[in-house]
């Protein structure tokens, strides 16, 4: 049976979470959460990503996220795909590292942008045996950055939460309003065995649903933006229609640079087809800067430009279920 399409609609709001597969950890060190919060710098520059607030666990996160361009498929694809290859490398493994499909609730943002933060910050004090002290200590929750004891990403939007929050001093009040803990409603609606899909009084639910249809990206979108495929996939695909090896395409040659047209075709489909971000795609194929790969990128094109490969690139597109 498939899965239901998700509500998206211009500047929703929804809190996402996931979880490693079999409740692996996902986080193993200093490294992992910077590589992560990476992927939020990146899905908000390229995707106008709204980042509210977030936190890091062992083995999930929470985010809150806001979407001006109703592309929440598309962020998340981003940040779990990337992460995902940037875990891999570090830990010399592959595979799937989450499970399943991330899960995510709309959220009534006049209502209760507030007490969503809140519950995403206050995850820390809330592992059993946990204290309040370790909300300020906690290094990979944007709660530091509210209440002004770290630094502020360029990408962590807090003017929404400090309007609502309505007080003089924004960082005490801020702090004071974590420190009196989740509200019952919230609590409420999280200790449920399966979580709704929308949080919000009747009137918003109603809302959503009388106007869902018009709400929601249109299925042939939808489709188009969860068939683009993994770099993997492209790579396998570029080395079957090459007839190279999949380490002629993925090693990078030692010694002076020497032209190969496999590589640089699967670089410029990761980047066309595959709308990887060019630090995403250099990261992958072991480049030290992003200016290869537009060297690979821009050598392809001008291939194509003068009647070049454009048999392979077809026969690329066909086998990856792409259109133009």
């Amino acid at each position: 049976m498939p899965r239901p399409s998700r509500i998206q609609y211009e500047h929703a709001l929804y809190h996402v979470m996931n979880r490693g597969r079999g409740r692996q950890r996902i986080f193993h060190g200093v490294g992992y959460y910077e590589d992560f919060l990476t992927t939020l710098e990146e899905s908000h520059a390229r995707f106008d990503a709204v980042i509210h607030a977030y936190c890091l666990m062992g083995n999930h996160y929470h985010l809150l996220i806001e979407t001006p361009r109703a592309n929440l498929d598309r962020i998340m694809r981003h940040i779990n795909g990337v992460y995902t290859q940037k875990y891999n490398r570090r830990r010399k493994t592959d595979g799937s590292l989450f499970r399943d499909r991330y899960k995510a609730i709309l959220i009534d943002k006049d209502a209760y942008l507030l007490q969503l933060g809140r519950y995403i910050h206050r995850n820390p004090a809330e592992v059993k045996g946990a204290s309040e002290k370790v909300l300020e200590q906690y290094q990979w929750s944007s709660y530091r950055a509210y209440i002004n004891q770290e630094s502020v990403p360029k990408w962590l939007y807090r003017e929404k939460t400090y309007q609502m929050l309505g007080r003089k001093n924004r960082y005490a009040g801020y702090r004071k309003f974590v420190s009196e803990g989740n509200d019952e409603e919230t609590e409420a609606f999280y200790s449920k065995g399966n979580i709704g899909s929308i949080y919000g009084d009747r009137a918003f639910k109603q809302s959503i649903q009388e106007n869902k249809e018009n709400l929601q990206v249109s299925r042939e979108l939808s489709r188009e933006l969860s068939q683009r495929p993994e770099i993997p996939t492209i790579v396998e695909a570029v080395a079957a229609i090459f007839k190279c090896d999949i380490k002629t395409i993925t090693a990078r040659s030692k010694g002076r640079p020497q032209s190969n047209v496999a590589r640089q075709m699967a670089i410029y489909c990761s980047q066309k087809l595959g709308d990887y971000s060019l630090k995403a795609i250099a990261d992958y194929f072991s480049l030290t800067n992003v200016g290869s790969v537009s060297s690979s990128i821009m050598s392809i094109k001008e291939k194509l430009a003068a009647g070049e490969l454009a048999r392979e690139y077809s026969r690329l597109e066909k086998r990856l279920y792409l259109k133009k």
